[in-house]
């Protein structure tokens, strides 16, 4: 884990760029939900200041839970065929990613995440939860939202062993990863048997059930379930995937 924070740490100029991009996407975006929540009062039980609340937590969450993909450097270790290696070693090539994401993870908590929120405090106002139990389960909930990403990106990852490019993979992730987690808009917008779909996918444990335990919309005991079953789900189906890796394994220029 702290190879992963030395490691983007390194990289602190791209950090401040992407807290700033962050930072101004976010006042673009709260501009648009003022707006949509002035002419629907109370819409999916949100108020004006849950809904500038919810869309700077989101911002923040771009760079910890990597929405749009990427984060991993797996595909590229399979293309050289550093993956052989990785394959053959004691240790747990998932166990080993994962630490390293969370390294990751941290240091752009701190780089990327709070200079936004900052930022939407002082422009807007935000909701800031007043007791220290929804403070603690938030951070069990964004932990979780962490490991959940990390499950659904090495599965993307981890099947460049079996395709020849994975670019076309990495954009049906970022699609799906972007529409389904809440990013764009709180998913409890999303009409009917959607609404359903996508509040039961696991891209909704990486942003939706966090900003809302934040927010206090939901049940802790639940949203922490949510995200504890779909964490160990991708979890073991990961472990199987990298099972089957060192079975059968097509490596590009190795």
């Amino acid at each position: 884990m702290g190879y992963g924070f030395r490691k983007h740490a390194a990289y602190w100029a791209a950090a401040a760029a992407g807290a700033f991009t962050n930072t101004v996407f976010g006042v673009l975006r709260a501009y648009v939900l003022i707006a949509l929540w002035r002419s629907r009062p109370g819409l999916g039980g949100y108020d004006v200041t849950d809904a500038v609340t919810y869309c700077f937590l989101t911002q923040a969450y771009i760079g910890p839970m990597q929405v749009f993909g990427g984060g991993l450097e797996l595909p590229q270790r399979i293309r050289s065929g550093d993956i052989a290696l990785d394959l053959v070693r004691p240790a747990s090539l998932q166990l080993w990613c994962l630490s390293e994401d969370l390294g990751r993870a941290i240091y752009l908590f701190l780089a990327r995440s709070v200079p936004p929120t900052i930022a939407g405090a002082l422009l807007f106002g935000i909701v800031t939860p007043g007791d220290a139990g929804t403070w603690a389960a938030f951070g069990v909930s964004f932990l979780l939202g962490v490991i959940v990403s990390f499950g659904w990106r090495y599965l993307v990852a981890l099947a460049s062993c079996w395709v020849l490019d994975d670019r076309g993979l990495s954009v049906m992730s970022m699609v799906l990863t972007t529409f389904f987690s809440g990013l764009m808009l709180p998913l409890v917008l999303f009409p009917g048997w959607l609404g359903t779909l996508a509040r039961s996918l696991p891209w909704a444990a990486m942003v939706q059930v966090p900003a809302d335990v934040y927010l206090g919309k939901t049940g802790v005991a639940r949203a922490l379930a949510f995200q504890a079953f779909w964490a160990l789900t991708l979890l073991g189906l990961g472990a199987l995937a990298t099972t089957a890796a060192r079975r059968k394994v097509v490596i590009q220029g190795g």
